[in-house]
């Protein structure tokens, strides 16, 4: 078996996203059933999302010294939104699931193997 990262990517800031809306009450509902049907298959190995990357710090240790800034270490316009990791035999597998991801979340799925 091999684990895969499936990312969702978003390509706006969604900080005032209001998950009582009845668009994002039904993604999230699409989610969880997700979330559920990767539990009972097996694949599931560990999910979740994340706040902004507006809310992120950047450690940087160089020559001993730590240094600590606000923000994205990337400007860019997309940002990954959450993530699953998945244990699947192959990456076609990892593919599939990538699709299941991207209708349930109404976003892009990227899909990277994990090393090692």
């Amino acid at each position: 078996m091999a684990q895969y990262l499936l990312a969702v990517m978003h390509d706006d800031d969604y900080s005032d996203v209001d998950f009582q809306s009845p668009d994002m009450q039904r993604i999230v509902g699409q989610v969880s059933a997700l979330n559920e049907e990767a539990q009972k298959t097996g694949v599931w190995m560990f999910g979740a999302g994340l706040a902004p990357a507006a809310s992120a710090t950047v450690v940087r240790s160089v020559d001993g010294q730590v240094s600590m800034t606000d923000g994205p270490y990337a400007e860019t316009k997309e940002q990954m939104g959450g993530f699953w990791i998945i244990d699947v035999p192959d990456l076609d597998a990892a593919l599939e699931w990538a699709g299941k991801c991207s209708a349930a979340c109404e976003r892009p799925i990227e899909v990277r193997p994990a090393d090692g």
